[in-house]
């Protein structure tokens, strides 16, 4: 016969379970993924929108193919994306002179400032997501966290999934 869960633990997974690390990345990272997708909701973005203003951000000027590659990113996926921050106001679209067939990507003033509105946001959330941590548990967690995500992608390279190539695509944004 089942046993009703005592009060305050409905829903909780067994102990055993949260004695491994990657359960709990993962059940952290779910609800660390929903309080960002709020943030961003909030202001009409997803976070494919933010990855894109911040990597466009960082380097500049980039093709579509080298956007989806750099960030991993399903070409048909990046270009909906880019589409909805070019509609946005956030990119500009410019075919390539030197080679028609690819589309650039440029970030614009109003992507800009977008993007440090929503750094700020997201700022604000992940100092509410980490609340129960000091300064010098946060600066370790995320050294931690880092290192961790570096050898993983490292790891991609070696034994792990061949990354896709992207093809270029004579699309426009719109």
């Amino acid at each position: 016969m089942h046993q009703p869960s005592p009060p305050g633990t409905a829903g909780a997974p067994p102990s055993s379970v949260l004695g491994l690390n990657t359960y709990l990345m993962y059940a952290t990272g779910k609800a660390a993924r929903r309080r960002l997708t709020d943030t961003l909701a909030a202001h009409g973005l997803r976070l494919w929108h933010l990855t894109i203003l911040a990597m466009l951000d960082e380097a500049g000027r980039l093709s579509k193919g080298d956007l989806a590659t750099r960030l991993d990113m399903n070409q048909s996926d990046l270009t909906r994306t880019v589409t909805d921050l070019d509609a946005a106001g956030y990119v500009e679209c410019a075919r390539d002179a030197a080679d028609r067939r690819r589309i650039e990507v440029t970030l614009t003033p109003a992507g800009r400032h977008a993007l440090v509105r929503l750094q700020a946001d997201v700022s604000s959330t992940e100092a509410e997501l980490l609340s129960v941590l000091d300064q010098e548990e946060r600066e370790r967690f995320t050294a931690l966290l880092r290192r961790v995500h570096v050898q993983l992608e490292e790891g991609r390279g070696a034994g792990g999934p061949v990354p896709r190539p992207a093809q270029e695509t004579a699309v426009d944004c719109a």
